[in-house]
């Protein structure tokens, strides 16, 4: 094979660079070792943030998460809702802070408006009693895999490939460029070479081990960050702690869900990266004293992800740095076609794909603009399955529904599992059960795979997708994975779910050996 431009990740940014490349024109191939979001970009709190969240220690992520919010606003409605957001103080807060907070967020342009006590406590109800001050500021909440999904489709309508589940396993060098890339398909541990004459590495936290195989390196600090994911919606609004960035002061809505967190944790790896006992106990204190409900809430799962930060030395605490984004263009280490973006977030992922594109079409004479910044972001219908809450409006609009849902908890048709289905096969993409969840909402309401898990497994047997006991290697895979996030969170309700979830799966199946 061969391509302008090889980019390595399909999360947001790769995603987002694949179509920002494609809209100009050029030729490009988006590979993935994994499937599309498997790092950070599936790891996040889905929070649109309007930068008041870094105006006292990171002004400069705090204005690019300003502009690019709005313009995405405008340019990806369908993946955005508006939902608004607070900052709040309860009682021992910081005053000093409280009282610079407004000061700082006009000092960059961001809007806020100071709330009156009550007038917080009728916006959200759930906060608590002990507040002292709120202030209503721009956020959002982002579907960060349908913003993924709908960059990548609109890329491959204009000419470019995805190829999921391929690693990267190595560079073939001639001077000063790389020549060809050798990737590994996971499925049949086939090889392919393709002859690329730009690299991008969009890879998040494994930049580092990318440039490695070019025998580069890049100072990179791995923080992870534990997130909860609620039954039930607790608030309408982005709930932000009216303190300096600490742990549990984010609660951000999901759709039907809350997310809780987050934590900041050092790691010497980006893998393995599992949530803890320990900081889902931090999580669930420190957020139930602005949002006591959240003490006795019912948690459906907790995940973690790790922030790919720069930094030259060790730091006991990675919320000391800056939460921008840098484009690398590794000439000085002797290479004229590799670039490596990384750091950044979810909020800034066109703006991060916009400065790599510069970079790269300005290597390769291509003169088209950025057209990312003034085009909407392409809906495709099949994409809409991953919005929370979607499947129920569509089944209560039917008049005699009768058509059967694979997943109750989400609402899941089987129509909407049979579209998914057919589009992997189309693309020659790999079909299994964590794929089909990761492009719906299967497996994500409260029993995590405990019904649905089976009917799915069912259902491609059904279609002659799966023979012999593929079915139930797959099964287990797709449980292990929910089980990761499932037992931290194991108890009242939830652990009642899963004593259940165990009597199916392991009384009736034997997926315990």
């Amino acid at each position: 094979m061969e391509t302008e431009v090889l980019i390595i990740g399909a999360g947001v940014t790769g995603a987002g660079l694949g179509r920002d490349l494609a809209l100009r024109g050029v030729n490009c191939i988006v590979v993935e070792a994994k499937d599309i979001n498997a790092g950070a970009s599936g790891a996040n709190n889905g929070l649109l943030h309007s930068g008041a969240r870094y105006v006292s220690n990171d002004p400069v992520s705090a204005q690019e998460c300003r502009d690019e919010s709005r313009l995405l606003k405008t340019l990806a409605p369908g993946c955005i809702e508006d939902t608004g957001g607070l900052f709040v103080a309860v009682a021992g807060d910081d005053e000093a802070y409280i009282s610079e907070f407004p000061r700082l967020c006009e000092q960059h342009g961001i809007p806020v408006q100071e709330l009156q006590r009550q007038e917080a406590l009728e916006l959200e109800p759930a906060l608590a009693d002990t507040l002292i001050a709120a202030y209503q500021v721009e956020d959002a909440a982002i579907n960060p895999f349908r913003l993924s999904l709908e960059n990548i489709a609109e890329a491959e309508a204009h000419g470019a490939r995805l190829l999921t589940h391929s690693e990267v396993i190595g560079f073939e060098r001639s001077g000063s460029r790389i020549r060809t890339v050798h990737l590994r398909q996971n499925r049949s541990a086939r090889e392919i070479v393709i002859e690329v004459q730009q690299v991008v590495n969009a890879t998040g936290p494994w930049a580092g081990q990318v440039v490695s195989l070019a025998g580069l390196s890049i100072p990179i600090i791995y923080s992870k960050g534990t997130l909860l994911v609620t039954q039930t919606r607790v608030t309408k609004s982005v709930i932000n702690r009216l303190r300096p960035p600490s742990d549990g002061d984010i609660v951000s809505p999901g759709g039907t869900v809350s997310l809780v967190g987050t934590t900041s944790v050092g790691l010497d790896a980006p893998s393995p990266c599992r949530p803890t006992l320990s900081e889902v106990d931090l999580l669930v204190d420190e957020a139930a004293s602005m949002v006591p409900v959240l003490a006795d809430m019912r948690y459906v799962r907790a995940f973690a992800g790790v922030r790919p930060l720069l930094a030259e030395e060790k730091v006991t605490d990675g919320r000391t740095l800056s939460r921008g984004f840098v484009v690398m263009n590794h000439e000085e280490e002797g290479l004229s076609n590799l670039v490596t973006v990384t750091g950044g977030k979810i909020t800034t992922f066109r703006l991060m794909a916009e400065k790599t594109a510069d970079l790269v079409c300005s290597r390769l004479g291509v003169k088209a603009p950025c057209r990312t910044r003034t085009v909407p972001l392409a809906s495709a219908e099949i994409n809409q399955w991953t919005e929370p809450g979607l499947a129920p409006r569509i089944w209560l609009k039917q008049p005699n529904p009768k058509e059967p849902l694979l997943c109750e908890c989400e609402m899941v048709p089987l129509s909407a599992v049979d579209q998914i289905i057919d589009q992997l096969k189309a693309k020659g993409e790999t079909l299994n059960l964590s794929a089909i969840g990761l492009r719906s909402r299967v497996g994500r309401g409260s029993c995590q795979g405990a019904f649905c898990g089976f009917r799915m497994t069912a259902h491609l047997y059904e279609r002659n997708e799966l023979e012999s006991d593929q079915g139930l290697i797959q099964l287990r895979q797709f449980l292990e994975r929910r089980w990761h996030g499932l037992r931290p969170v194991l108890w009242g309700p939830q652990l009642a779910q899963e004593e259940l979830q165990e009597a199916l799966h392991c009384g009736l199946f034997g997926l315990e050996g």
